[in-house]
């Protein structure tokens, strides 16, 4: 599959590049980001963490607020960051809510007319987006991690717990943990699956899926500001998730953060911690 480098800029002795391609699984050109650290002039094959952004955000956002790359280029790791929906499409009533349609894809698989056709985000981020990465990059097959936010959290969660074994670790930053009775949640899964009874949501729910969990031993890493407005709203309800894999003897952390909010200044804080965290598993040693 053909990839366009759309932008190359040197950071941290790597580089950050943005390419876009045609995808098969959602019908429109999609863009994402890649940071290559130094290690590639190596020529040796380099783990790679996946990212996964929030509602309304593209694959810029991550690239240029959340200081990840600084990390990357520390452990080696290549960073692969997508954008969060398809676009372009001009499908009545994908740009009419910020919290619903273009910019906030849900990382679901829709079964529902408009959307089905196109909204593939979660088959797009765990099958197409991971074989044009190994086949044009230097990735080291079967040593990949995932991690996100808000909304891209709740993709990050469902991404590894809908397949066990894909990847070395998770963690999410301030997830939307329990999509099927959060107001975001109801709204995204309504319009792209139909409703609960017809589309069995509890698959696209971390809180749900971790209860039928039966895969190799994965520890949820959940990050948490406690002055984040949708956390008091209750649009994220960590405390669910956390009680479910307690219930279910599912490994889980949650870090509370005084202070934070929502926002990337809040992910920045923290980027190089879960990047840490995740080149463990990925590297097989303790940092």
């Amino acid at each position: 599959m053909a990839l366009t480098e759309e932008s190359s800029n040197k950071i941290f002795g790597g580089y950050q590049k943005i390419f876009s391609h045609d995808s098969e699984e959602v019908g429109c050109k999609m863009r994402f980001g890649v940071y290559l650290p130094p290690q590639v002039e190596e020529n040796k094959k380099l783990p790679v963490i996946y990212w996964l952004s929030g509602l309304t955000c593209s694959e810029a956002n991550f690239v240029e607020k959340s200081g990840a790359q600084r990390y990357a280029a520390e452990y080696g790791i290549i960073i692969v960051n997508p954008d969060t929906s398809p676009r372009g499409l001009n499908i009545p009533g994908d740009s009419e809510n910020w919290d619903f349609g273009v910019g906030a894809g849900f990382y679901v698989n829709a079964t529902k007319e408009p959307w089905k056709k196109n909204y593939r985000m979660f088959s797009y981020i765990t099958s197409e987006l991971p074989k044009l990465i190994n086949n044009n990059f230097p990735a080291a097959e079967g040593l990949q991690s995932i991690m996100g936010h808000s909304m891209g959290g709740h993709g990050a969660l469902i991404s590894a717990l809908k397949n066990p074994g894909m990847y070395k670790s998770v963690s999410a930053f301030a997830p939307i943990c329990n999509p099927s009775v959060c107001p975001w949640g109801i709204k995204s899964f309504t319009g792209y699956l139909g409703s609960e009874e017809a589309s069995s949501w509890s698959e696209w729910d971390a809180t749900q899926l971790v209860k039928k969990y039966n895969g190799p031993t994965l520890e949820l890493l959940i990050d948490q500001g406690l002055e984040d407005n949708f956390l008091k709203s209750g649009q994220l309800l960590p405390e669910n998730l956390i009680e479910s894999c307690t219930s279910s003897k599912v490994p889980a952390i949650l870090k509370k953060r005084e202070g934070y909010n929502h926002s990337y200044y809040y992910i920045a804080s923290f980027i190089g911690e879960h990047i840490k965290y995740h080149a463990e598993h990925l590297l097989s040693k303790k940092l």
